[in-house]
């Protein structure tokens, strides 16, 4: 699979680690790596500011194999996430979104992303008005809501992506359930809600599929556990497997993030 994840990236400041720590990240960049981690090939389209910080993203980006061709360093600051690691599972706090906040993919992106199997963006990305875009040109999209895919920008890129994430605490609920089959009826093929320590749950219009977690032996850091699911599942799902198989492949990378400290 060649994926191509575009819009946001940011630093991850962990300030309780020594005294203050910086790692590379954000929901498509680390899509991309563990892509790439798991086997594949990916690309990242998106901008970094002409800080410190953009050089390290960009390096640390670069280092693990995705392609950054497309990735652009502009006037201003680096988005940067603050973060706090308690008990192994990590607690947000402010946000500065930098560069970002006039990103646009460009028809030359665009171009550049239909030579790619899937593009997948989140709902920081700035490009959710875009995907109706993409999948006008014929590309595969997929879109991560995180835990809010009833914001805005999650509404407005649901009905034009394929696969779409989102992240829930509710468990396999009959309100679960009924979300995923709301979000289904918008337009996408498959609706995959990740449940944490229950697994996962996949909808295709018809049936429900159920998995489980791989278990983890030795829990360091949560960071990126969902975005490492994502980029197992779309690897199997666009390489032929089947859904149950992909679910797996997704649960089996986010264990093997979770045992190392950021997201990558």
């Amino acid at each position: 699979m060649k994926l191509a994840a575009v819009g946001s990236n940011c630093i991850d400041y962990y300030n309780n680690v020594e005294g203050g720590k910086a790692f590379a990240g954000g929901g498509p960049v680390n899509m991309a790596v563990y892509t790439v981690r798991i086997g594949g090939e990916a690309s990242y389209i998106g901008p970094v500011g002409n800080d410190s910080y953009g050089q390290f993203m960009k390096e640390s980006i670069e280092s693990k194999g995705v392609n950054v061709s497309h990735l652009y360093v502009n006037d201003g600051k680096t988005a940067v996430s603050q973060v706090q690691l308690v008990d192994g599972e990590r607690v947000f706090g402010d946000y500065d979104e930098g560069v970002l906040a006039d990103f646009k993919l460009t028809n030359e992106d665009m171009k550049y992303i239909a030579s790619h199997d899937v593009v997948v963006a989140d709902l920081w990305g700035k490009v959710e008005g875009q995907l109706k875009d993409l999948k006008a040109m014929g590309i595969t999209t997929a879109f991560d809501c995180a835990d809010r895919p009833e914001d805005n920008e999650a509404q407005v890129a649901i009905p034009f992506a394929d696969y779409v994430f989102f992240s829930s605490d509710l468990g396999d609920t009959p309100e679960l359930r009924e979300k995923m089959t709301t979000i289904y009826k918008q337009g996408p093929k498959l609706v995959i809600a990740m449940l944490g320590e229950e697994g996962s749950l996949c909808f295709d219009g018809v049936n429900f599929y159920k998995c489980g977690i791989k278990e983890c032996d030795h829990l360091v850091d949560s960071m990126g556990a969902g975005d490492s699911y994502i980029a197992g599942f779309l690897k199997g799902i666009t390489e032929g497997k089947a859904i149950e198989e992909s679910m797996a492949q997704g649960a089996a990378t986010a264990t093997d993030t979770l045992k190392y400290f950021g997201a990558w």
